[in-house]
């Protein structure tokens, strides 16, 4: 388990690279309900930053009790955005919304003790609102059907890859463990990996 969390770690900085792919299909607007989910699957896997955002979720909610909705909020939220960004309703600077959002929640599974659920599952739906907006970029001007695909495509990815993290970060520590050092520790070592990723990403966007 030491082994997977320091894997998970050392990925998560290799892949702070400054440019990522966020388009399946190369910006090609999906087609058919297949490509939609084709589409909606990818989207939150190579992109990095959403990836680790998600993964993050994940591993914060098996520190806390009842932690299993820091990434259900997310995910919902994230829904949202992408129907906001349909509505061509404007959301500040997202990007760095998104970047900001990854350096905070790998700071925060990083800390000793983790803020209340409440608190962690809002700043899940307020950055999954944000993460959705980006991933509405990408079915813009799409028909109904491959509509309904991306949404069910990335709802369900993001569930599947959450709810992993959840599942095994479970197998290191007890919910109400908030305690136990070396569990913690493991999980926090991933924290202080995703926050530097997050500053990665900030800052190629700020500097780029």
């Amino acid at each position: 388990s030491m082994l997977l969390m320091a894997g998970l770690s050392v990925s998560a900085l290799w892949l702070a690279t400054p440019a990522f792919a966020h388009h399946p299909f190369g910006g090609t607007t999906p087609a058919s309900f297949m490509e939609g989910i084709l589409s909606g699957l990818g989207h939150p896997v190579i992109g990095i930053d959403h990836l680790l955002f998600t993964i993050a979720t994940g591993l914060l909610a098996a520190r806390v009790t009842k932690g299993f909705v820091i990434p259900i909020a997310f995910v919902l939220a994230s829904v949202l955005g992408t129907g906001i960004h349909l509505q061509s309703w404007d959301l500040p600077v997202p990007e760095i919304i998104v970047s900001l959002s990854v350096a905070l929640f790998g700071l925060l599974l990083a800390l000793r003790r983790c803020p209340a659920v409440p608190l962690l599952a809002g700043m899940a739906a307020f950055a999954g609102v944000f993460h959705g907006y980006a991933y509405g970029e990408a079915i813009v001007g799409a028909e109904m059907s491959p509509l309904v695909g991306y949404l069910l495509g990335f709802t369900g990815i993001q569930l599947a890859i959450a709810l992993g993290s959840y599942t095994l970060a479970r197998q290191l520590v007890a919910p109400d463990a908030q305690n136990s050092a070396l569990p913690q520790l493991n999980l926090r070592f991933s924290g202080f990996a995703i926050l530097g990723a997050g500053s990665a990403f900030l800052s190629s966007l700020l500097l780029g």
